[in-house]
């Protein structure tokens, strides 16, 4: 029942998250949207939170059962970044964009360190997690110049925040992958 639950959860978030983007890429006038590459998030978006079902639908369905947990996980980040855009969080708070860099790993490092075999053990599950987090907050932030920094007035911060976004990611993975690590370690005892 807890996985219908979550699963169920993880839908929903899924739908604000479009509803969210669908807001964002119709309106690119607006003051929170400008500049935010909207369009390109509401291409992306979806089919980043489509990955994991379609993904276990082709090649797990029927022998395991669904990793709802893992996909609450993998959708929420996408629901947070898109509502602080459209509630104009990123300009109105100086450190929502920080707190999202190191919630949003967090939790889709989460969903990977819980996927991770047991029989890697703790530190190798430990230091993939925080690399594969390390790596994606790099391909994130390669991502935001492509689309919007190289052409936008924050351009000449975009080093130092660029830096931190980096290194927040990378903590958020930390974070997430000492969780688990803690959390299996208590299973077991």
């Amino acid at each position: 029942m807890l996985g219908r639950r979550t699963a169920l959860a993880a839908w929903v978030v899924r739908a604000l998250t479009l509803a969210l983007l669908v807001l964002g890429a119709t309106h690119p006038d607006w003051h929170q949207f400008a500049g935010k590459a909207m369009a390109a998030r509401a291409v992306a978006y979806p089919l980043a939170m489509l990955a994991l079902p379609v993904g276990w639908w082709l090649t797990r369905r029927g022998r395991t059962p669904y990793p709802a947990v893992q996909d609450l996980l993998l959708t929420l980040p996408f629901l947070v970044d898109t509502a602080g855009n459209a509630l104009d969080l990123y300009d109105g708070i100086t450190w929502f964009d920080d707190a999202c860099h190191f919630l949003n790993w967090a939790l889709l490092l989460g969903a990977v360190a819980i996927t991770l075999p047991a029989r890697l053990g703790g530190w190798a599950r430990l230091g993939l997690t925080v690399g594969l987090g390390s790596t994606t907050a790099l391909v994130w932030e390669l991502g935001e110049y492509v689309t919007f920094l190289r052409d936008s007035p924050e351009l000449a911060t975009a080093y130092t925040d660029t830096l931190g976004d980096m290194t927040l990611g990378t903590l958020g993975s930390l974070l997430a992958g000492l969780v688990v690590l803690r959390l299996r370690a208590a299973r077991r005892a």
